[in-house]
């Protein structure tokens, strides 16, 4: 039996406004929450509400033998909650059914394991308490942002108590072999990894509507017939993608839905094919090899690897500062300070400041609110700029706070009271 493993990703960051020079020290609003509003209610209507409305149709018409998985972001949550809450409803009429898993991630979608374990285990453990609050679920497949994978975090999240990831299959250290097999890291026991068959996802991601392409149109048939093609050399085919995949990267006029609606039926035609869930497909099959991989990959650009998030020196600079001031944000104790920071740790913000403008550039020109990638570095340092000079005031303020505190406190000792 051969399993197709459907994992999406679900993610909205909170974009910062046009943060101009003249506004450090007189304005500490940084969120654009028009754009924030506008475009969450755009992708809803063009993707989640719909495509949640198909996902739940195709459950019930295969009677529940059609699985599938999501990571959702705590930010997008948040947005969810507060600017469209009918988009959470959907998801919990999905989870409801049995046949769809949340897996675990990072609240704020950051690049936190890069620069602070701390951080990473505390949005982990937030987005984790916030999926067992909105969903009642406990996530047991962990997720990192963006699939960033290497040997050290499997063996980090494999001691936080997860039993698998899900990763990039990256050529490079597959060499020559297949990601449709179940495999493990080297050195961690008892915890697998899921690869992504980056070709048959990203046909669907990327491929489906480009006339260019040789294989255009890209039908259910088609597509089930390559999958089909793996009986006998796969255990698991995982298709892992941007759930926006569906309605907003690939408009409704595309046919795209149509794609979607037949596809588990044209599936299902084989015997030998089914759909799991990430913890399903782990449960069934034994891990075959040993993935080994020595530094960090993801499963953004043609290059697999980080160079989307920090390969200039604006990127480079920023990522610096803000993880700079982590400790004086957390020693703070402000809770909307915390919060603050840790949103512009989302990768977003660094993706924007992105140059590659080669095989990838218009991906990057895509998402971007931006006018270019200097303008998204600019305004992020000009929010950090402002930040920082307000964490370091509320720094003298808790100092001062602490040692009256502290005189209050031996005065008390002594028998005199205080106020």
């Amino acid at each position: 039996m051969t399993s197709v493993c459907f994992y999406f990703q679900v993610h909205q960051p909170f974009r910062i406004r046009n943060y101009n020079f003249d506004q450090i020290g007189s304005s500490h609003f940084y969120e654009d929450f028009e754009k924030n509003k506008e475009i969450l209610n755009k992708v809803a209507d063009k993707c989640y509400l719909p495509t949640n409305k198909k996902m739940l149709e195709l459950i019930e018409r295969h009677q529940g033998k059609f699985k599938i998985s999501y990571s959702i972001s705590g930010v997008a949550l948040e947005q969810f909650e507060e600017y469209r809450p009918e988009v959470i409803g959907s998801f919990k009429k999905l989870v409801d059914t049995g046949c769809v898993e949340i897996l675990s991630e990072t609240y704020y979608h950051s690049l936190s394991f890069l620069y602070s374990k701390q951080e990473f285990e505390r949005q982990v453990k937030k987005h984790y308490n916030k999926v067992n609050d909105v969903f009642g679920v406990s996530p047991s497949v962990f997720r990192n942002t963006e699939l960033i994978f290497d040997n050290e975090i499997a063996q980090y999240v494999s001691e936080m108590g997860f039993k698998g990831m899900v990763c990039e299959g990256v050529d490079r250290f597959l060499m020559d072999r297949t990601p449709n097999f179940v495999y493990e890291s080297p050195g961690v026991s008892d915890f697998k990894l899921l690869l992504k068959n980056y070709k048959l996802s990203d046909d669907i991601a990327f491929r489906f509507s480009n006339k260019e392409w040789k294989d255009y149109p890209l039908t259910s048939e088609k597509f089930a017939h390559w999958v089909h093609g793996h009986a006998g050399d796969a255990e698991c085919i995982n298709l892992f993608m941007d759930y926006e995949t569906f309605g907003e990267h690939q408009w409704k006029e595309t046919g795209i839905f149509e794609f979607l609606d037949h596809l588990p039926g044209k599936i299902f035609t084989h015997p030998d094919f089914d759909f799991k869930t990430p913890s399903e497909v782990i449960e069934t099959f034994p891990a075959r090899d040993i993935y080994d991989v020595p530094y960090a990959t993801s499963w953004a650009d043609a290059e697999r690897d980080l160079s989307a998030w920090n390969e200039n020196k604006m990127q480079k600079y920023s990522l610096h500062k803000i993880y700079s001031l982590e400790k004086a944000v957390k020693k703070s104790g402000k809770k909307e300070l915390i919060d603050t920071w840790a949103k512009l740790t989302t990768s977003d913000h660094f993706y924007y400041m992105s140059t590659k403008f080669w095989s990838d550039g218009d991906v990057h020109k895509y998402f971007s609110p931006y006018n270019s990638p200097y303008d998204a570095h600019i305004f992020y340092m000009n929010v950090l700029n402002d930040f920082e000079s307000t964490v370091q005031k509320n720094s003298v303020k808790t100092f001062k706070g602490r040692k009256t505190a502290v005189r209050k406190s031996k005065t008390a000792k002594k028998g005199v009271a205080v106020a």
